[in-house]
């Protein structure tokens, strides 16, 4: 990995790769054709917090290139994981992403357990990849297993707490992880539910379930991005010249 240039004498701002969603939208005469899209609000995040985004190619043949040269990873919000691609069953609620996203999401995983160097951020969606990965247990639907599950979803406000802080967080999912498995949980909601979770082996390699780049509290919001980049700056200084 290598840090993007200085520019006017600030602090070199590390290159972080974001994956996209992949949309199929009515096109021409030829058919439909395949959309990769991003959210605007994760670039603009990473741009506050002093890094430089770049919005992954959902193309496995590129992916070793691309990580030799990235300082961090953010695995961002989308649709529901496919079961039946994991030879499971799907809720009757789920809202499934495009195949070729899953199988790079958890390609991108695999790919990064060979780097624990290089730091990585799960937002949402990403938090749940990160832990059916490693094997952790997953609820389909919040609301079939929590009370008032549903003010989990539609961007609603609610509370979480644990050692990364405390505080009012933009919630927007109807599916979690029902167990950490290997990881450290590192916020809850109030409900129990788990929001936060983080790999004690690796240097930085940390999930949360609500969307920080939507979320107005400063160090749940904007602060979760300048914790990636400042472990970005950190692991560049510590690898050899």
């Amino acid at each position: 990995a290598r840090l993007a240039a200085v520019v006017d004498g600030a602090s070199p701002r590390p290159l972080i790769g974001l994956t996209p969603n992949l949309d199929v939208v009515p096109a021409d005469s030829r058919g439909n054709a395949t959309h990769v899209r991003i959210n605007r609000d994760y670039l603009e995040a990473v741009v506050r917090a002093g890094g430089t985004p770049l919005l992954l190619a959902p193309e496995l043949a590129t992916l070793p290139a691309v990580l030799d040269r990235l300082d961090g990873v953010i695995l961002t919000g989308g649709d529901d994981v496919d079961f039946t691609l994991r030879g499971g069953v799907n809720h009757p609620k789920a809202d499934v992403m495009h195949p070729d996203r899953q199988r790079f999401d958890f390609d991108l995983l695999a790919a990064l357990d060979e780097r624990p160097e290089l730091p990585v951020l799960g937002i949402c969606l990403g938090m749940q990849e990160m832990g059916l990965h490693r094997g952790c247990g997953f609820i389909q639907h919040v609301p079939d297993v929590v009370a008032d599950g549903e003010r989990h979803a539609g961007d609603r406000i609610h509370e979480v707490h644990g050692s990364i802080g405390h505080g009012p967080i933009d919630s927007a999912h109807h599916q979690a992880l029902a167990d950490a498995g290997p990881f450290k949980v590192v916020a809850l909601s109030d409900d129990g539910l788990i929001e936060g979770i983080r790999d004690p082996s690796k240097a930085f390699h940390l999930g949360v379930q609500w969307h920080p780049e939507r979320t107005a509290d400063p160090h749940l919001g904007d602060g979760i991005f300048s914790m990636l980049v400042e472990a970005c700056r950190s692991a560049a200084a510590a690898t050899p010249a």
